[in-house]
């Protein structure tokens, strides 16, 4: 009787351990929508210290090691990140006093992944400038230049509580301040809520065509596909206002998300004949985040344009009686 047990046990044992086996070797695959879609829905967070471009000491370096990691980690928790990273909203600030209770937790403090750079590749920095395109800045800044506070027409659209850095397209994250995105996807539709401006992006993925090319908006106009487990965001149709890091208004922007078995995974190729030579893409790591979003409000009545343009004119009449003197 023992020994039927044994085998019995035996023949359990070998069972499991086939189908743990197979468990393990049986592919990652994202959980799905009701209509079959890879479901992308939940609050993200692209929260990182990891900077834009590759810092120029590391070359053409484009990941750290772990030690690397964690040592750099290590010493922007103690506010010596040095051009390794931005400590963006959490840097110590005397105004802020007490950085703890707005929320910024230099404890939370992290890079991503072992890139050394946002930007992939082995350059790791934004294509140098075309000529042509840093001739139309030039001139862009020149025409501006005496004029900054004319109007509230001359001052940024982020200064305006317009469009908010973070709240722009292609969408690049800072260090420990609005970094939550929100997803909530449908049959057609796949929608993105950022947290900074609480600004709703509205994404159709029904097989729409652009819009004509004489309708212009500062976020462009998108149009969503799926290619296999992928969400592909193409985007034109931007405005000259847009001026991303110098753009013209033949940005074109196309953006991947691909959800993991720990986040979502962002990728964005930028591309504009009249301004870089190439296309440049960036990659980002999300990682799932409990919330919620709060509403987030870039200013009371936004009084600062009033009282940015008031000084302004309170230094134009300054000036002008001195000139009278």
């Amino acid at each position: 009787m023992s020994h039927r047990l044994f085998l019995s046990v035996v023949a359990l044992a070998a069972v499991m351990l086939i189908t743990v086996s197979a468990a393990a070797q049986k592919p990652w695959s994202p959980p799905r929508t009701p209509d079959g879609k890879p479901d992308l829905q939940g609050i993200w967070t692209d929260n990182t210290l990891t900077p834009f471009e590759r810092p120029k000491g590391l070359g053409a370096k484009e990941f750290y090691t772990d030690e690397e990691v964690a040592d750099v980690q290590k010493k922007a928790r103690q506010g010596n990140v040095g051009e390794e990273g931005d400590l963006g909203a959490a840097r110590p600030q005397a105004v802020r006093y007490d950085l703890e209770l707005y929320g910024f937790d230099p404890s939370k403090l992290r890079f991503s992944s072992k890139r050394t750079s946002l930007i992939v590749g082995p350059e790791g920095v934004v294509p140098p400038m075309l000529p042509a395109a840093r001739e139309r800045n030039t001139e862009r800044n020149a025409q501006l230049k005496g004029h900054e506070f004319d109007s509230y027409a001359q001052r940024p659209l982020s200064e305006r509580c317009l469009l908010m850095n973070q709240q722009r397209i292609p969408m690049t994250p800072g260090a420990n301040e609005g970094n939550l995105l929100q997803i909530v996807q449908g049959p057609g539709y796949v929608t993105v809520l950022h947290e900074i401006n609480h600004d709703t992006r509205v994404i159709p993925t029904d097989g729409r065509p652009h819009v004509p090319q004489n309708v212009r908006l500062w976020q462009g106009d998108s149009v969503g596909r799926w290619e296999g487990d992928t969400l592909v965001v193409d985007t034109t149709n931007f405005t000259n206002l847009t001026n991303y890091r110098g753009s013209s208004d033949k940005l074109h922007l196309i953006e991947r998300f691909t959800r993991t078995a720990d986040g979502i995974t962002y990728q964005f190729t930028v591309e504009d004949p009249s301004t870089w030579a190439k296309p440049w893409t960036v990659e980002i790591p999300w990682t799932k985040s409990k919330g919620p979003v709060y509403e987030w409000a870039c200013h009371e009545g936004n009084t600062m344009i009033s009282t940015i343009l008031n000084g302004a004119r309170v230094a134009d009449a300054e000036a002008a009686q001195k000139k009278s003197k």
